[in-house]
């Protein structure tokens, strides 16, 4: 018989350590520190469509990430609780508020799996442009960095996400715990 409880570490474990490393292939890459930046690893905030191990996964993934690479304090605490607050709001697009009988079983609804992407573009525009701003004090106004950070989340989240969530859709049911 299978423990739920240690698939779901397993699960959230495996989620975080592909978030730190996707984010040091796109740093590596000169990807994740341009005007617009775009992290592989933001394409996994589309894995709570499929699995609530996702939100701690995604949490842990950006925090260590974001020690790992030296991020300003501010930065590790807020740019972690905006992936946090967006993996949440995709987990509860995908779901509802009620949990769900049969977990594996998501309605494959395009509006909805667009949807899904939108809480981590949304809560990044609004967290990261100040910090860039007030923190790390680079050279531009709050709208420009809403509008550089808006067009990397929507390469990563939305484009990349989706093509994520197409590629996995057809294979939820193996690879995501029950």
């Amino acid at each position: 018989m299978r423990n739920t409880k240690t698939f779901f570490i397993v699960e959230a474990a495996i989620i975080a350590a592909l978030y730190i490393v996707l984010t040091y292939l796109a740093d590596t890459l000169g990807l994740a520190s341009h005007a617009i930046q775009v992290r592989f690893s933001e394409a996994l905030t589309i894995l709570p469509f499929f699995t609530p191990a996702a939100i701690p996964g995604l949490y842990v993934g950006c925090l260590l990430s974001n020690i790992i690479f030296g991020c300003a304090l501010p930065d590790i605490i807020f740019g972690s609780l905006a992936t946090l607050v967006g993996a949440i709001g995709t987990y509860y697009i995908a779901h509802g508020t009620k949990k769900p009988t049969d977990p594996r079983f998501i309605t494959a609804n395009k509006i909805k799996q667009f949807l899904c992407t939108l809480p981590p573009v949304i809560a990044n525009v609004i967290v990261v442009p100040p910090i860039l701003l007030y923190v790390y004090q680079l050279e531009g106004t709050l709208p420009f960095f809403m509008l550089t950070v808006g067009i990397g989340e929507i390469i990563s989240c939305i484009l990349l996400g989706l093509i994520l969530l197409n590629c996995l859709f057809p294979y939820k049911n193996k690879i995501f715990i029950k």
